[in-house]
């Protein structure tokens, strides 16, 4: 309790008690009277003299309360209110000073007083603040009011009346006994926020619900506002994220017969010349796929609805996929790029390969397009839950300036060239996926020495055969010389021997190769294997290779050689060479060949015409795509011409036998055997999403349910609709499998191959 309360009440317990201590004074003192005479022989001059001291407290209460008014029109109720206190402690002050005994009647005319005294000053405050003040009986009629509410409703007698007959509008607000209520009167209408409180009349002892309503008007207008602002938003983000939606299907189409045109163009007799024409187009085309992907992702994190979607997968694989990817890039450049991961890396990770993926092809991708000299390197490592990459380059780096604003939307560095090769998304969309997923993506840099972005995705490790401490005991044994330039791929190389348990002797020339062969055949190493990388493969062939060390050693000799370069020597051309590798190297691929299991790498599983990888491709598998065993019978449904004679060349250049339909009463007849063409007993269907004649979802529910008297055949879907959940949705009304447009072809054969071998099976 404050303690202005606190000398309140003990005020009051004193003029409580002082009748009766008076009173026992009297009967000490005094023969015993009438109490009656008492009072009367005393009434008179009491109440002159209070009478007095009453006019002065009051004067100095209305003071008070008149500055307590000045005080609520300038700063607002509260302050009114704690001033109010403060002046009904002065009084009770000047009271305290001023009092003398008094009989058990004057103390009854006080507390009286009192009581009618500061219900006027209430009143008075809350007239002059235009606040409603009435009480009602429990039936809702009127006792008292103020004369606020007559003058808001236009209505002058107000007593007896209820409040919805004088045209108050009761809007309850979720809080018991408060209401918004809208008063209509010659002024227009008001909103005032109205509070009710039932207590018990200190005169007729009936239970009355006193009300106090503020004029909330503005407020409510305000909010109101803002209400219809957010709405607006809404709609806003909404729309847009339609329009994004639509103009990626639209985009995505055509997109399809670009890109599948220009994988059959390839797969026919081309000039040199044509194929780098044919290069620049499929290069172009598929930048046009990531810029549509990002602006999606974009929308998708601004409204809210990015979801991560973690499952087991392995880590590896993923991280020498996005570095075969952009190699070419590299290379083409004149510069390298090599990967590394730490033995103490699980094979297995509960995390979002795609979304990993796609913020490494991101930051990747930038490293590589700011580096003209030298190279870019990958770090992968376990940090307290999270894995961790690093990716270095030796780039021209970033001043202060730039790395404050690197990661936000549209923003990009470096040359206009450098900057009209993009959007400035994709740090951006790379920085918030990291954060929905609880990591992090940071930068250090320093102006001429290059950059370092530094990857942080929290993880679960999975356990697996194979990994943990045994993968670093795979090379025992191996002893390898390695002649290679300088840069991040030898440097990524010697480290991944040496963390798998081996040892990797580097020598980046002639000299050095020669001081190393010196120092190794001092030590009588038993070599095991001789890496020479194709650059300095006329060095060795010329300076080394009749070196009493290294021809007498019995190592395996093994050429490393870009993809790009690999047709240019065959392998064992009269150098000598037991098995080459290809660069950037695969850990497995690696071992195999240390080993002794393997000879070489014959088909290369991934792609290497610098395409990006798409966030909707799985990882590449370490085999290549079998085709089925004989050719099936597939029904197409695809209503643009240029998308239907592309997949359909593709399915048919794989051995299948397809029939094509435009849109689905086509597909339905087809299916019913009622067509011109005649029956077709078709083994699977390959259909569109959003064709005339239908809603796609429905046809292939419908389809998977046997509606058109067909047999149950395994669908797959080809879609340009890219938003959340949508394949999860297919899959679950029946689909067999959803592919993204543009369809990678050979994912498509892949799928098609699967699921031949289902229904055959």
């Amino acid at each position: 309790m404050s303690e202005p309360v606190k000398l309140q009440n003990r005020l009051e317990a004193e003029f409580a008690d002082e009748p009766r201590r008076s009173a026992r004074t009297r009967s000490s003192e005094e023969p015993a009277r009438d109490s009656r005479d008492i009072d009367a022989d005393r009434a008179a001059p009491a109440q002159e003299s209070h009478a007095t001291i009453r006019s002065a407290i009051a004067g100095v209460g209305l003071l008070m309360a008149a500055l307590v008014l000045a005080t609520g029109m300038a700063a607002g109720f509260y302050i009114a209110a704690a001033g109010l206190g403060l002046a009904g402690i002065t009084g009770a002050a000047f009271l305290f000073w001023s009092r003398r005994p008094a009989t058990a009647v004057e103390a009854r005319d006080d507390r009286t007083w009192e009581r009618s005294e500061t219900s006027e000053i209430l009143s008075a405050i809350h007239d002059v603040l235009g606040d409603i003040v009435v009480m009602r009986a429990l039936d809702g009629r009127i006792l008292n009011a103020n004369a606020v509410l007559g003058d808001l409703t236009g209505v002058a007698d107000v007593e007896g009346k209820t409040c919805e007959a004088i045209g108050l509008t009761f809007r309850s607000q979720g809080n018991a006994h408060r209401y918004d209520v809208d008063v209509a009167g010659p002024s227009g209408t008001r909103i005032y926020s109205w509070h009710d409180v039932t207590v018990r009349d200190p005169a007729s002892g009936e239970l009355v619900v006193h009300s106090i309503a503020r004029d909330v008007t503005e407020e409510r207008r305000a909010e109101g506002e803002r209400e219809r602002a957010r709405q607006r938003a809404e709609e806003a983000s909404a729309a847009k994220s339609r329009l994004l939606a639509t103009v990626s299907h639209e985009i995505r189409t055509p997109l399809s017969g670009i890109l599948g045109m220009s994988h059959l163009i390839g797969q026919t007799r081309l000039t040199a010349e044509q194929k780098n024409y044919l290069a620049g187009i499929r290069q172009s085309g598929h930048a046009l796929v990531q810029l549509v992907d990002d602006l999606l992702d974009f929308s998708t994190i601004e409204a809210g609805r990015f979801q991560l979607r973690p499952s087991e997968d392995p880590v590896r694989p993923m991280l020498e996929s996005v570095v075969e990817m952009l190699s070419p890039r590299a290379h083409e450049k004149g510069i390298e790029i090599g990967s590394f991961v730490s033995p103490d890396v699980p094979g297995l990770l509960l995390y979002d390969a795609p979304r990993l993926r796609q913020v490494l092809y991101n930051v990747v991708g930038n490293a590589v397009k700011f580096t003209h000299t030298g190279g870019v390197s990958l770090e992968t490592t376990l940090d307290r839950g999270a894995v961790v990459v690093r990716v270095t380059d030796t780039g021209p780096g970033m001043n202060a300036e730039e790395q404050a604003r690197i990661f936000e939307e549209f923003e990009q560095t470096g040359s206009a060239a450098q900057r009209s090769g993009g959007t400035g998304l994709g740090l951006a969309i790379s920085a918030r996926i990291l954060r929905e997923a609880g990591g992090a993506l940071t930068l250090e840099s320093t102006p001429g020495k290059g950059s370092t972005f530094t990857i942080r995705m929290p993880i679960e490790a999975r356990k697996a055969a194979g990994n943990g401490r045994s993968r670093k005991d795979i090379l025992t044994g191996s002893l390898v010389f390695l002649l290679a330039p300088a840069g991040p791929a030898s440097k990524a190389l010697v480290r991944t021997i040496d963390a798998l348990g081996g040892a990797c002797h580097l020598a980046t020339s002639v000299e050095e190769a020669l001081d190393l062969a010196q120092l190794l055949a001092g030590r009588r190493a038993a070599l095991t294997d001789i890496i020479v990388d194709n650059r300095l493969a006329g060095v060795f062939r010329r300076e080394l290779a009749d070196i009493a060390y290294l021809r007498d050693s019995g190592a395996r000799r093994i050429y490393l050689v870009n993809p790009e370069e690999r047709g240019a020597r065959a392998i064992g051309n009269g150098e000598g060479y037991d098995s080459w590798l290809i660069r950037p190297l695969r850990e497995r691929s690696l071992v195999e060949v240390l080993r002794g299991r393997m000879k070489g790498i014959e088909v290369r599983d991934a792609i290497n015409d610098n395409r990006p990888i798409l966030k909707d491709l799985p990882p590449a598998a370490e085999e290549p795509v079998p085709a089925p065993a004989a050719g099936a019978s597939i029904l197409l449904a695809e209503d643009d011409p240029v998308n239907a004679m592309l997949v359909r060349a593709v399915l048919e250049r794989a051995g299948h036998v397809v029939r094509h339909v435009p849109d689905y009463p086509a597909l339905v007849s087809a299916l019913a055997g009622a067509t011109d063409a005649g029956p077709f007993a078709a083994d699977l269907i390959v259909t569109d999403l959003g064709m005339p004649g239908g809603d796609g979802r429905e046809m292939i529910a419908r389809i998977v349910r046997r509606d058109y008297g067909n047999a149950r055949l395994p669908v797959v879907v080809l879609t340009a609709d890219s938003r959340a959940g949508l394949k999860d949705e297919l899959l679950a009304i029946g689909a067999d499998a959803v592919l993204a447009k543009p369809a990678d072809p050979v994912q498509l054969i892949a799928e098609i191959a699967r699921l031949a071998r289902r229904v055959t099976a």
